[in-house]
């Protein structure tokens, strides 16, 4: 009776194991495709200029979790001369999105440097055409500093708008089995008018995806938005 049991145990063992196995992601499906975020957002558009700049948060640190995140890591200052705006924007791309190596959202990032969060509200931002992006609007504030902020993520095709619809996508994904690339965008301007600050970066951003070519503004917004985008265009870009 006891060897009885013991073979049942085991056979469930095995087939448990067996099947985790099964259900492991193994394919990779990067929207990136080698290429790189330089190449795809342009510096300079529009009445829009820019300068690399270094992480203001240190996200990138050597020997820190988000050097493992993230394999590449565009930070520009964009400056319109003719509105006198000066947005930062930042774009963290992380190619394998697993259980262990997830995008780090900025409402956890923000106060992890000192920032207090007046405002975390989450949004739905115009990019152009019918296509809006489940995004969020902070405002973090810091001795006298305050900096607006709005941001988004994707992984894979999905844009979760909070942590807990992040881990949802990743299970999603995991069980269809496939890797996932990642890309963190985060915008920003230190100001005294919120309102009139995240004003500004949405008009920012519709303008900076119209200037990406039509066939990688997946990489940004995911397919199904960069459809919507390309559609609502006369013309299309070459």
């Amino acid at each position: 009776m006891i060897l009885r049991r013991n073979l049942l145990v085991g056979g469930a063992c095995v087939a448990a194991a067996v099947a985790g196995t099964a259900l492991k992601p193994r394919r990779e499906v990067p929207l990136l495709k080698g290429a790189k975020l330089a190449d795809v957002v342009p510096a300079t558009f529009g009445d829009w200029i820019s300068e690399d700049m270094s992480d203001p948060l240190a996200i990138n640190g050597e020997g820190t979790l988000s050097a493992k995140l993230y394999n590449e890591l565009l930070v520009r200052q964009y400056v319109n001369q003719k509105a006198e705006v000066a947005i930062t924007a930042l774009l963290a791309y992380g190619g394998r999105q697993s259980d262990e190596l997830q995008l780090h959202r900025p409402e956890v990032c923000y106060p992890a440097f000192g920032y207090d969060l007046t405002r975390n509200e989450a949004i739905s931002l115009p990019v152009g055409g019918s296509a809006t992006l489940p995004a969020r609007r902070l405002l973090a504030e810091q001795e006298g500093r305050r900096e607006s902020i709005i941001y988004w993520s994707r992984m894979g095709e999905a844009l979760p708008q909070d942590g807990g619809q992040q881990r949802k996508a990743r299970l999603e994904i995991a069980m269809q089995g496939i890797i996932p690339d990642g890309l963190l965008s985060r915008f920003s301007i230190v100001g005294d008018d919120p309102n009139q600050d995240w004003a500004s970066i949405g008009a920012f951003v519709t303008q900076m995806i119209a200037a990406i070519a039509p066939n990688r503004r997946n990489v940004l917004v995911g397919t199904q938005r960069a459809t919507l985008i390309n559609a609502s265009e006369p013309t299309a870009k070459t």
